[in-house]
């Protein structure tokens, strides 16, 4: 592995790399904060999220082998040359720690407020449980899948070598399984009532549609 030969140009290169890593860290916090004063998520779509989650995940598993990993290293040398010095920096993951850990409190946030919101109304009305079913059985059909690996392989190194994953999964099988129990046991069958509700509470009358005879 290579050495620095320049001490300006390696002290250049950590202030560099911090900097990035304070000026990416940051740009998480003003949606998160956004989100806790408005108690509300509407706006922010929830498959960026996902994705987002998924991208800082790999970059992270990524940066922490080629980083920690000798051997991984030792394959790098390998196919680069041994005079080379490995691209990842602490910063970079130190980075990719952060980022994972702030989307994830994003990605926590919106399922939390939707959680609050069928409470406020006392339904679950025009949330697609369709959704909330397939999403759970993935999750599960996806633990089953890394327990049959770990069984075969005597070994439960890759629910935790793969963090990104086993978290992700973990989260949506927590709040999928509040979804259904609020769906299915606490307010089933509350579109009626929600809607006689309002128009109690407003003193209006049901809202007419027009058709296009109406007009």
């Amino acid at each position: 592995m290579a050495n620095w030969n320049s001490i300006p140009l390696e002290i250049t290169y950590e202030v560099l790399g911090w900097t990035a890593f304070i000026s990416w860290s940051i740009s998480f916090y003003p949606q998160v904060i956004l989100n806790f004063r408005r108690k509300s998520v509407v706006g922010l779509n929830f498959d960026f999220v996902v994705l987002n989650l998924t991208k800082h995940s790999s970059y992270l598993i990524y940066n922490a082998a080629l980083y920690f990993s000798s051997a991984i290293q030792k394959q790098y040398f390998e196919k680069y040359g041994q005079d080379q010095m490995i691209p990842v920096a602490a910063n970079d993951v130190a980075f990719s720690i952060h980022a994972v850990l702030l989307t994830a409190i994003t990605l926590f946030q919106i399922a939390i407020y939707e959680v609050f919101m069928n409470f406020a109304r006392k339904s679950t009305d025009g949330f697609s449980i369709g959704n909330i079913l397939l999403d759970f059985s993935g999750g599960v059909a996806n633990y089953g899948q890394m327990a049959v690996q770990s069984i075969d392989q005597d070994s439960w190194v890759n629910f935790y070598g793969n963090i990104g994953k086993t978290l992700l999964s973990l989260v949506s099988i927590f709040f999928d399984l509040i979804f259904i129990f609020q769906h299915y046991v606490i307010y089933p069958h509350k579109k009626a009532q929600v809607s006689s509700k309002l128009v109690e509470e407003e003193g209006t009358e049901p809202l007419h549609i027009l058709a296009p005879g109406d007009l």
